[in-house]
C-alpha cells in the first residue's frame, strides 16, 4: 500500500534533491557513503579515512551575506576540510562563489589578530555535484579536450609548466548532463558513483555491474518504502521544490530562446529589407546619372553618399 501512493516517485530516493542528498551523505550513520565517493573522486590522489561533519553556517561580513550556507561541510581525520555542494540548476558566477568559499573557509582558520609568520593551512577542497553544463557558464573557458569532460579537477598551478603551486587547494567538479557513460562503460568506482547519482531514482534493485560491497548501503537506505511518514513528507516536499524550480527553468529557457529567435527573425527580416531598398536606390541613382542628374541631387533623392554615388 505504500509502495503504491510513492509508485510516481519510484522505489528509491533520488540523490539530486536536497533531501535526498542529506539521506545519503549528511547523516553521520550514512558518512560511509560520503567517504567511499569522495575516495573515488581523488583516485588515490588522498585517502579519506573518516569523516567529522561540521556546522553548515557562516556569518558574512556584509549586510547582505549575513548567512553563507555550504551543503555539507566535514573535516577529514588528517586535518583537511571539505565543502561538498549538490547544485540543481546552472547558477551565474558559480565559479566565483565557489571560490569564495573556499576563501571564507580558509580565512577562518586563522586566529584573529594572529601574529608572526605562521600561515600553515589545512587542506580545503570545494566538491561540487552539478545537475548542469558548467560549461554553460558566461564565463565558462572553451570546453577541454579530455575524455571525461565531465570531471573537473582543479588545483592552483602553473600555466606553462603546468606543476601545481599550491597543492593544499583544490576544487572537483562533476557535471552529470554530460555523464554518458553505459553500464558497460563503467570501468572506474567513480563512474559507478557518476551512474548511480544520475540514474538512482530510475532503478528498482542494485544491478549486478554495481560493486555490492560499495553500492549496497545506499540502495538499502534510499528505499522509499523503509521511510519514516516525516522523512517521506520531505522527501515529496523536496521533490515537489525540484520539479517546481525545474519547469520554472526550463519554461524561462524556452522563452528566452523563442525571444531570440522571434528577434533572431525580425532582425534578419529588417536587415534583408535594409538590403533591398539599397539595390533599388542603387538602381535609381544609376538611371538619374545616366539622365545627367547632378550628383548633390541623387544625393538627396536616393539616401545615397556622394562617394557612393561617385563609384557608380
Amino acid at each position: 500500500m505504500i509502495m503504491a501512493k510513492f509508485k510516481y516517485i519510484g522505489k528509491y530516493v533520488d540523490p539530486n534533491t536536497d533531501f535526498g542528498w542529506k539521506l545519503y551523505f549528511g547523516r553521520e550513520e550514512n558518512k560511509i557513503l560520503l567517504i567511499e565517493f569522495l575516495n573515488s573522486l581523488f583516485e588515490g590522489e588522498k585517502v579519506i579515512a573518516d569523516l567529522f561533519y561540521k556546522k553548515v553556517e557562516y556569518d558574512g561580513d556584509q549586510e547582505d551575506m549575513r548567512r553563507v550556507v555550504f551543503d555539507l561541510h566535514c573535516i577529514g581525520s588528517d586535518g583537511e576540510l571539505f565543502i561538498i555542494e549538490m547544485q540543481q540548476l546552472f547558477q551565474e558566477f558559480f565559479r566565483d562563489r565557489a571560490v569564495y568559499y573556499t576563501s571564507r573557509l580558509i580565512n577562518k582558520q586563522l586566529p584573529k589578530g594572529k601574529k608572526g609568520n605562521d600561515y600553515c593551512l589545512p587542506e580545503v577542497y570545494f566538491i561540487g555535484v552539478l545537475e548542469f553544463k558548467l560549461d554553460g557558464d558566461a564565463n565558462a573557458l572553451p570546453m577541454r579536450h579530455t575524455d571525461r569532460p565531465y570531471f573537473y579537477d582543479v588545483a592552483l598551478c602553473d600555466k606553462s609548466t603546468h606543476e601545481i603551486f599550491y597543492d593544499k587547494l583544490g576544487y572537483k567538479l562533476v557535471s552529470l548532463p554530460l555523464f554518458n557513460k553505459t553500464p558497460a562503460e563503467l570501468h572506474t568506482i567513480m563512474d559507478q558513483w557518476l551512474y548511480v547519482l544520475k540514474h538512482l531514482s530510475t532503478m528498482d534493485k542494485l544491478p549486478s555491474f554495481l560493486d555490492k560491497r560499495i553500492f549496497g548501503l545506499i540502495f538499502e537506505v534510499g528505499e522509499i518504502g523503509k521511510l519514516t511518514e516525516e522523512d517521506r513528507m520531505s522527501y515529496e516536499s523536496s521533490l515537489k521544490h525540484k520539479r517546481d524550480a525545474e519547469s520554472v527553468f526550463n519554461s524561462a529557457l524556452r522563452s528566452g530562446e523563442a525571444k531570440g529567435l522571434a528577434e533572431g527573425m525580425a532582425k534578419g527580416m529588417a536587415e534583408g529589407l535594409a538590403e533591398g531598398e539599397r539595390k533599388k536606390a542603387f538602381e535609381s541613382a544609376r538611371k538619374m546619372l545616366s539622365k545627367g542628374f547632378e550628383r548633390e541631387d541623387i544625393r538627396d533623392i536616393t539616401g545615397l553618399s556622394i562617394e557612393e554615388i561617385e563609384k557608380l
